[in-house]
């Protein structure tokens, strides 16, 4: 009998360390140790470390915990929508007004942006470096058959891409249009390695350009591939974390969360990763 309940003590524990550690498997990093938790679904702020920064800060603030699930725009979403995470920072206007019409999420707040260019090799087979507009860039890509990389994984940068194919009249398919399903430093690594085009954010450009010598930026300044970052929460009570949540929203959106985000990234590589709301707002919708 005492075998049994020692067995059933240690089956219960291993059970619980096992649950715990997969529970943990689907964070890519936590801020802060507070009682406060709760999760957040991003991309690009997450893999270049400004929401650590803003993570670590509230935390301290607020005896919070933020729980960050690496997931691009259009998967974060959809985890918001399932209720699996408890807030998102995103690129994606049309589905986020989507999103808050639908009523499952609120808060939608302007909290800063980026734009996206496009890179390939110096010798720019397409000549996009001549174009009049992105979509002029990508009808060139598509005419000479040069080599680019989509990252085909419902992202908002694939949103966008796929805006601007279209707004080209462009239908991309055959061997030169190659579909990675990969993050964006990883498929600006892919675009470098073998030479091809991609539209990558600024921040993350700004942050690896040192590690991609094969690329340069060939095009950019289109007021159509500006890109604006908004987070969005759970209707309160929804979920276990939607008030600490939409607290962190404010938090970013305050002036102490604004300057971090403007200034992140200027003492390493000499200029922000992005720019805050109020320089964004010329560009949101």
């Amino acid at each position: 009998m005492r075998r049994k309940i020692i067995f059933s003590i240690m089956w219960l524990a291993l059970v619980g360390f096992v649950t715990t550690s997969m529970a943990q498997d689907q964070y890519a990093a936590v801020y802060g140790n507070g009682s406060n938790a709760f999760s957040l679904a991003t991309g690009s702020p997450g893999e270049l470390g400004l929401l650590k920064v803003l993570g670590e800060t509230f935390a301290t603030q607020e005896n919070a915990q933020l729980k960050w699930q690496k997931a691009g725009s259009g998967k974060s979403l959809q985890l918001l929508k399932d209720k699996k995470v408890d807030m998102i920072m995103v690129h994606a206007p049309a589905a986020e007004e989507k999103a808050v019409a639908e009523g499952w999420a609120i808060k939608r707040t302007l909290i800063g942006s980026n734009e996206f260019y496009i890179v390939g090799p110096a010798a720019d087979p397409a000549g996009i470096a001549q174009a009049k507009s992105v979509a002029d860039a990508y009808a060139r890509i598509a005419e000479a058959k040069a080599k680019f990389f989509s990252r085909g994984d419902n992202s908002g940068t694939h949103k966008k891409e796929l805006a601007v194919w279209e707004k080209a009249g462009v239908k991309p398919a055959g061997d030169w249009y190659i579909i990675t399903k990969d993050f964006m430093t990883a498929t600006l690594k892919r675009a470098n390695d073998e030479g091809g085009y991609f539209m990558t954010d600024s921040s993350t450009w700004i942050a690896e350009k040192g590690n991609m010598p094969k690329l340069k930026i060939l095009f950019q300044g289109d007021k159509f591939i500006i890109n604006t970052y908004h987070a969005l929460c759970q209707p309160q009570g929804v979920t276990e974390g939607a008030a600490i949540a939409g607290k962190f929203i404010n938090f970013v959106a305050s002036e102490q969360g604004q300057a971090i985000i403007r200034n992140y990234g200027k003492k390493e590589y000499g200029e922000g990763l992005y720019n805050d709301a109020a320089y964004a707002v010329q560009f949101d919708h």
